[in-house]
């Protein structure tokens, strides 16, 4: 099934030094872009990430350092690759929980402003979870009965995605062919930071997302434990996790 879209539309896969979205870099980056009309245009590009690509990355993905060591660094693509997906809703697969953190992290240390919270987000591997419980391997060969022959290379994560999510639709009537209904379809939590470290509860109010205090609001935790915020700012957590932070202690304080 066709997608039926009003704006642009990325499909898109990072692959990357390491899992920690705080600490680690995009060493390549692959972006599908569907338009309304139904033309697609592919960039695919491979990207120093400054610092080492762990052995068990390397083992995933198959990109050394030696492989990127003479690419552009992110911070020399960040503007124009912005340009490019500026008013671009976006799907990937873990995408919510991974990929668009660690996308916002790199451009914020490029210091180019984005704000993907404006765009529709779907994440194609919480609509599998839901019908059907599995990974991006299996889902291809589930939903669109083909082998996957170069998995974990940026492209080939990035078009099939882009096939199981068209796939999907034909599949489950009770998916709407729409934007706005497959990103809230996909969306498992409210999430305030893009790496959910703090989500919004049934009453808007922002709850703590993790840890000793997981499930509890975020305020009460700061008035019993007002080192809480110190903790988060000087600890690994995203350069987003911290600003996010930040405004919301400036908001309690008014």
């Amino acid at each position: 099934m066709l997608l039926n879209i009003q704006n642009p539309i990325l499909f898109f896969d990072l692959e990357t030094t390491g899992l920690n979205v705080a600490s680690d870099r995009i060493v390549e980056i692959s972006i599908l872009k569907i338009k309304p009309t139904g033309e697609e245009e592919v960039k695919t590009r491979r990207l120093n990430p400054t610092i080492p690509i762990s052995p068990e990355a390397t083992a995933i993905h198959h990109i050394t350092n030696d492989d990127v060591a003479d690419c552009p660094t992110f911070k020399e693509v960040a503007k124009s690759l912005a340009l490019w997906i500026e008013d671009c809703d976006l799907v990937g697969f873990n995408s919510i929980k991974f990929d668009i953190p660690i996308l916002v992290e790199e451009f914020l240390r490029a210091e180019v402003e984005i704000d993907f919270r404006k765009r529709k987000i779907i994440d194609v591997q919480n609509i599998f979870h839901k019908m059907e419980q599995r990974t991006l391997i299996a889902a291809y060969k589930f939903y669109c009965n083909k082998e996957m022959t170069n998995a974990h290379s940026a492209e080939a994560d990035t078009r099939a995605t882009y096939e199981v999510l068209q796939s999907q639709l034909d599949r489950y009537p009770q998916l709407k062919n729409d934007v706005g209904f497959l990103s809230d379809f996909s969306t498992i939590n409210r999430n305030i930071d893009y790496a959910g470290r703090f989500i919004l509860d049934g009453q808007e109010k922002p709850v703590v997302n993790f840890g000793k205090h997981k499930g509890r609001r975020l305020y009460d935790v700061m008035n019993e434990e007002p080192s809480y915020y110190t903790w988060i700012m000087g600890g690994d957590f995203t350069l987003d996790t911290k600003r996010v932070l930040t405004e919301l202690k400036t908001n309690m304080s008014i």
